[in-house]
């Protein structure tokens, strides 16, 4: 057993991060405690990725009853999806907890603080009890942002309330157009809901170049969407029946109706607070993120962080791979990290993908490059399985061959992505890609049709 009152290594957080930083941490041989003041796993499995993902399969499989005409009431599909949604939730984390238990890491329920460099006060329910630890690694994860002309409560709603409503709601304004905005909204849209994005920049998934946003807008249009570019929302009137949004566009103020309004601007990290990060000195950034080396360690050495509450992406994939490292360093091992091939996914309709750079950054950072490019509208298993849109695109540096990046926009999008973020890691050519073998029919044939064309492109340059 574990002497709870110290250990080597203390992890604040149980989302993707801390977990895996846990584990990690007890497999490298060092004692390991894990301090959540949720429930084990974190946002991700209890509140987040986990969650959307279910209820957006769910919402897919309604879609196609749809189609077939089957006589499905939405209401009652509907709660059968959430019921599915806590099911898949339940499970994994459970899984968490196992894995936890089986590594011999001991999970502390409560709130932790920071009282000094080595020592955690951890309180619940008015009790209080104190760890010493050799190492620390914070993993305290991000919550959303609230909008101070839009605060939440009534029928303004985050992500986290949108995943529980236990009704399909009639209409929905979602302020925000980014990935969680337009996976929850087109979600909705698919059981029936009439939804409005209303996004402040030009484009909804800002941050993905326009040919690849195209088709996700394309199927947005298609199940129903609204969407408004260019916009700020400005103040919400709630009452009994819905909320009346006004909001400006090109100088004019304009209003919304709609049942529920969900907010979707970005998320904030939780480093703010009571995790005492003024008793050890260690200051964040204006974004309120904690600055790291390449082994994410802090200014206070012995003290790592990961994830959200450090650069980057606030991704969970990007907090786990951080987990790793940070444990493996604290174990004296020479682990770095190295975000070049980190992929970026939008579970949208169609799915939406890119790992490394795009044609636009290799051009902004003067590096000449070829795009190969191969549509799913031509190959068999698209077909065979009615989802033709989209297309695979991947940049490699001229003269080498080398894969610089890759963007996938269409099914599966989240899956194919991993073979080109493994051809970005490994340093490989488009030669490599083309002459790979991919098996007949499947959807990973694109990728070799686009790294085939990126080839020819090589040639003809020379």
């Amino acid at each position: 057993m574990i002497d709870l009152k110290s250990v080597d290594t203390l992890v604040i957080g149980s989302g993707p991060g801390g977990y895996v930083a846990a584990l990690r941490s007890a497999q490298l041989g060092m004692t390991t405690a894990v301090v959540e003041r949720g429930r084990v796993g974190g946002v991700c499995t209890n509140i987040g990725c986990i969650p959307s993902k279910a209820l957006i399969g769910e919402a897919h499989r309604f879609k196609q009853h749809k189609q077939w005409n089957q006589a499905v009431a939405a209401a009652a599909s509907f709660e059968d999806a959430q019921g599915f949604k806590q099911a898949v939730v339940n499970k994994q984390a459970g899984g968490v907890q196992y894995l936890l238990k089986t590594a011999g890491v001991s999970v502390l329920e409560g709130e932790a603080r920071l009282i000094d460099e080595h020592t955690a006060s951890i309180q619940q329910a008015g009790a209080e009890q104190r760890i010493s630890f050799k190492h620390a690694i914070l993993a305290t994860g991000s919550r959303p942002i609230e909008l101070a002309a839009l605060p939440y409560g009534g029928r303004i709603m985050s992500s986290t309330e949108a995943l529980s409503l236990s009704q399909i709601p009639s209409s929905l304004v979602v302020i925000g157009g980014g990935y969680i905005g337009v996976e929850l909204g087109q979600m909705y849209a698919k059981f029936g809901t009439k939804v409005t994005i209303l996004e402040g920049g030009g484009q909804v998934l800002p941050g993905f170049e326009a040919d690849l946003v195209a088709p996700v807008v394309r199927q947005l249009n298609e199940d129903g969407v609204t969407i408004i570019t260019e916009a700020i929302a400005v103040h919400a009137e709630q009452d009994a029946d819905g909320l009346t949004l006004s909001y400006m566009c090109q100088d004019e103020q304009r209003t919304v109706r709609a049942e529920y309004a969900l907010v979707t601007v970005g998320r904030r990290p939780n480093t703010d607070g009571e995790l005492g990060l003024e008793n050890i000195g260690l200051q964040t950034t204006v974004r309120g993120l904690i600055e790291t080396d390449a082994q994410c360690r802090t200014a206070v050495p012995h003290i790592f962080a990961i994830g959200d509450i450090t650069e980057g992406p606030a991704l969970a994939h990007k907090a786990s791979y951080e987990a790793k490292v940070a444990a493996e360093a604290i174990a004296g091992k020479p682990s770095i990290v190295d975000y070049r091939a980190i992929p970026l996914v939008v579970f949208s309709e169609p799915e939406l993908a890119s790992a490394g750079l795009t044609e636009t950054a290799c051009k902004e950072q003067g590096i000449p490059v070829i795009a190969g490019k191969s549509s799913f509208s031509i190959n068999g298993r698209a077909l065979a399985l009615k989802e033709e849109p989209g297309f695979v695109k991947i940049i490699a540096d001229q003269a080498s061959g080398i894969v610089k990046g890759a963007q996938i926009v269409g099914i599966d999008a989240s899956t194919l992505i991993s073979e080109l973020a493994l051809a970005i890691e490994m340093g490989a050519t488009v030669e490599d890609l083309a002459m790979t073998i991919h098996p007949h029919p499947t959807l990973g044939e694109v990728i070799m049709e686009a790294a085939e064309n990126a080839v020819r492109k090589m040639r003809i340059a020379k």
